[in-house]
């Protein structure tokens, strides 16, 4: 679907394909109910014109048995559209969800860089909400609508037409009227979406950082935070509510003058005698049976204020490109060896999609060889660009200058699925998914075996802290692994490596969060699944980059310098401080 070059109301109508059997259900049961609402009203007149007054007593007791069953039906009519219509609704909000859940993944990481958790959190939940109500009343609420005003102008034309035209005047009112307020009540709902969308950031925020608010004791300051957003979320909400009370009074006065109208009117021509008692209740009654239509579209109007405005929110989101794509001849990395080339690699966060971004380079021509099978150690101190470059290799951001190539295909030329499935990647700050440890292991290769699990578990000397676990490898973790230890966090995270077993391995601060005893354990076992692999290692513990192929010394966003250990030990510069630094420390 291009939805950069489609309207909203076509892409919306395209969500009715896939339910078209229910949609239409839902219009001929919509349908069936405003033949019966407009039957009334005739079957009335007929029966104070003709039947009673003609003593045709059964034919009227046999019309009115009719119209008793016409309205047991038309409540049936009522409950299909009710459930099957609101079960389509649901069926199409939870196809875009997951049509927006699948861009929103297939975004780079810079859009997740700027946009906050729970502002996306609301885009997926709360403002498809409303789309969900107006896909299902909307067009039913429209038919019915539509056709009871027409019907009933047909019908009071043959009734008095002078009075109809009375009526019919005030129709153009209530359109200019509702364009007025259109935009206004529009403009508010999106406001008043955009809010709430902060409060879902607030309250994702607050109870994330719960234990850190609690161990500064700054709970107060949370709930101070969540306050101002909670009272700017109100004061949007008075901005619509003023619109949409406007609206509502404006209805509410013009809707019973139309009643004073007919009866002022109509006793006018009864006084002239050009109009009968019967065809004034006749009158009467189909006014009533327009007015309520004519309410539907007003409650009409709030609703495709709220649910287009969900809309357009949603489709901000699919309108948003992914920064990195693949080419349109992109071809799969298969039997990758694990040669890595960064050829003079410069990197600088620019602005996106109208977000201003630091501008400072982070990387300036790096230029670096890792052979297939061999070990890269990059140190440093914090901030030098390290852990960006290790973000460009499996293309999490795209080079600003240069080229990254693997196996000397130029990583822009493969699809990223397959380079990144060469790749395993075991960063400073592990990822948990709520869940088990047995599910968060997996993860690195879901259709592993338990044995295979376990075999990983081991090999991250993790297995026998999971054995003393009360439900050992199904035992519940907690939001983001809380339940856990730094050091077993970064242990499943490796568990996840041996699992996946990939060619090329980046190590980002993998053993920052362990003890040096437990370090040394889980060196031995990446020394083991080092072999015959491509492994770059980030570290800021020198004691565990010596034996690597070559050592990279990255300070000031560029490489400093280039080596073996002993090498860079006997140039006396920058590696040799960073070692006696932590050797005197």
């Amino acid at each position: 679907m291009d939805y950069k070059n489609t309207g909203s109301i076509r892409i919306f109508m395209r969500f009715y394909k896939n339910h078209i059997g229910l949609f239409l259900l839902d219009m001929i049961c919509a349908l069936l109910v405003a033949a019966v609402d407009l039957t009334f009203p005739y079957i009335s007149k007929m029966s104070m014109e003709r039947y009673l007054p003609e003593n045709e007593y059964k034919t009227f007791f046999i019309v009115m048995v009719i119209m008793v069953c016409a309205y047991i039906v038309r409540a049936f009519l009522y409950y299909i559209i009710t459930y099957w219509g609101h079960r389509m609704g649901v069926y199409m909000e939870a196809d875009m969800r997951t049509e927006l859940f699948t861009h929103i993944e297939g975004l780079s990481f810079r859009f997740f860089d700027k946009h906050r958790t729970g502002q996306l959190m609301s885009r997926v939940t709360n403002d498809l909400f409303e789309i969900a109500e107006l896909a299902h009343h909307g067009p039913e609420d429209l038919l019915i609508s539509s056709i009871t005003i027409i019907g009933a102008f047909i019908i009071l034309c043959g009734v008095e037409w002078r009075l109809a035209l009375i009526v019919f005047a005030v129709i153009p009112v209530f359109v200019i009227f509702t364009i007025i307020l259109r935009k206004r009540m529009a403009d508010a709902s999106v406001k008043v979406k955009a809010k709430q969308a902060e409060i879902n950031a607030s309250i994702e925020s607050g109870f994330s950082g719960i234990r850190t608010a609690k161990a500064f004791a700054n709970e107060e300051m949370e709930l101070k935070k969540f306050e101002d957003t909670n009272k700017a979320y109100v004061e949007s909400k008075r901005g619509y509510y003023n619109a949409m009370a406007i609206f509502h009074a404006g209805m509410e006065f013009a809707l019973p003058i139309l009643s004073v109208l007919v009866i002022m009117v109509g006793g006018y021509y009864i006084m002239h005698d050009t109009l009968s008692y019967i065809g004034l209740v006749t009158f009467s009654l189909y006014v009533s049976s327009f007015l309520t239509p004519v309410r539907k579209l007003v409650a009409f109007v709030e609703q495709y204020m709220a649910g287009m405005a969900g809309f357009r929110r949603f489709l901000e989101i699919m309108r948003t490109d992914p920064e990195i794509t693949d080419a349109e001849n992109a071809h799969v990395l298969k039997n990758v060896k694990g040669d890595i080339r960064i050829n003079d690699v410069s990197f600088t966060y620019k602005e996106s999609n109208g977000h201003k971004l630091p501008q400072a380079e982070v990387l300036r021509h790096v230029s670096l060889e890792v052979p297939a099978g061999t070990t890269l150690a990059i140190v440093g101190p914090s901030g030098g660009g390290k852990t960006t470059l290790s973000n460009l290799i499996p293309r999490f951001y795209e080079v600003s200058e240069g080229s990254i190539s693997v196996d000397g295909y130029d990583i822009r030329t493969v699809t990223q699925k397959s380079l990144r499935q060469a790749i395993g990647i075991v960063q400073q700050d592990v990822f948990m998914f709520a869940g088990t440890i047995y599910e968060n292991i997996a993860y690195g290769k879901p259709d592993a075996s338990m044995e295979e699990i376990i075999e990983a578990a081991k090999k991250a000397e993790l297995h026998e802290e999971i054995m003393q676990m009360p439900e050992q490898y199904q035992s519940y973790i907690g939001e983001r692994g809380v339940m856990l230890s730094g050091g077993q966090k970064q242990r499943i995270g490796i568990a996840r490596i041996f699992l996946k077993n990939p060619p090329i391995i980046i190590l980002d601060e993998a053993t920052s969060a362990l003890d040096s005893i437990t370090e040394i354990r889980i060196q031995d076992a990446f020394d083991e699944l080092s072999k015959g692999r491509t492994s770059i290692i980030i570290a800021h513990r020198l004691s565990t980059v010596r034996g690597a192929d070559k050592i990279a010394v990255i300070d000031q966003n560029q490489v400093m310098e280039y080596g073996t250990h002993n090498e860079l030990m006997a140039l006396h510069g920058e590696y040799e401080k960073l070692v006696n630094a932590q050797t005197i420390s």
